[in-house]
């Protein structure tokens, strides 16, 4: 029986356009007896977005003020676009000062990718990857795999994630492991707030993008020396794009091969992150160890918070 927990809403990108979604997820955290702060983050509207930058900015830095109680779990309401706008605007030192060494979740993934890895580099927090409100908790059909997953993470201090999937390459890795969704983090390239991490184990993935376009962005982050820092890529879920005749027999697993031809690390496929139903839940900035065989490969992960 997972225990009650304090759970603050934030929603730092995209308003969320499903009512009834919220509806759910609100009703099943509060069923299992949770108590949900900061509801009225689904309500907020500007143009695209939950609020203005300066509202939006504002939630989070509000976790900075030590007159506060903090929650337990910070939870992103949805993704979108729109976290990138506030970066400038966070309080990354009084962030650090109040957070550092808490027992508290900052969880979401998608755009808050960026809020994320700005806080890894300005404020050496460790995230989590992982469901957000309406998406996930809010489904039509509630993941199994995907709140036992999330609850485990967030309560073990040292988990494993065995997956099975065929591998084209083997490894046996251990670095901070980091990442989330590519178009995001690409983006970040040569600001101050992309992780400056090296002999890390990074992991990405995306939705609705062409494989080229990934492509393009994976060499973006290689021509930028970022992936040859690492010990390793993981390749999380990419689904939603169309073939087209013009591709030609360039597909997915072209991509794929192409960019393992240029990184010079191993290139690690099946992971279960990104926009899908079950999704693993992954700490970012946490200490992993991957090992990877032909059959599939397991993650070891340790040294992230966890709930008191």
């Amino acid at each position: 029986m997972t225990a009650h927990r304090t759970i603050q809403l934030i929603a730092p990108s995209g308003y969320p356009h499903d009512p009834e979604a919220v509806h759910r997820a609100l009703h099943r955290l509060r069923a299992q007896g949770h108590h949900v702060e900061g509801v009225q983050s689904t309500e907020r509207r500007y143009q695209r977005f939950a609020g203005t930058d300066g509202e939006r900015a504002a939630e989070l830095n509000r976790l900075a003020d030590p007159t506060q109680p903090l929650p337990d779990i910070v939870l992103a309401v949805r993704g979108g676009y729109g976290a990138v706008r506030i970066l400038h605007g966070l309080d990354y030192e009084g962030l650090q000062r109040r957070l550092t060494g808490e027992p508290i979740a900052f969880v979401g993934h998608s755009d808050f990718t960026a809020i994320q890895l700005a806080l890894l580099a300005r404020s050496g927090l460790t995230t989590f990857g992982g469901p957000m409100l309406v998406s996930d908790f809010g489904a039509e059909n509630l993941s199994s795999f995907t709140m036992k997953h999330f609850w485990d993470v967030l309560t073990q201090p040292d988990l494993s994630l065995t997956v099975k999937a065929p591998q084209a390459q083997t490894a046996d890795v251990e670095g901070t492991l980091w990442g989330g969704n590519l178009a995001v983090l690409s983006a970040l390239v040569g600001t101050p707030y992309m992780p400056p991490v090296e002999g890390g184990i990074l992991f990405v993935e995306d939705i609705n993008e062409q494989p080229f376009r990934i492509e393009r962005m994976l060499y973006q982050l290689h021509l930028a020396g970022i992936i040859e820092k690492q010990q390793a890529l993981v390749l999380g879920d990419f689904s939603g794009h169309k073939p087209f005749d013009y591709d030609n027999g360039y597909d997915l697993r072209a991509m794929i091969e192409q960019i393992r031809s240029v990184v010079g690390i191993p290139v690690i496929t099946g992971l279960p992150f990104g926009h899908i139903p079950d999704m693993a839940t992954l700490p970012v900035g946490a200490d992993a160890r991957l090992v990877v065989h032909e059959h599939g490969f397991t993650l070891e992960l340790s040294g992230y918070p966890t709930l008191s």
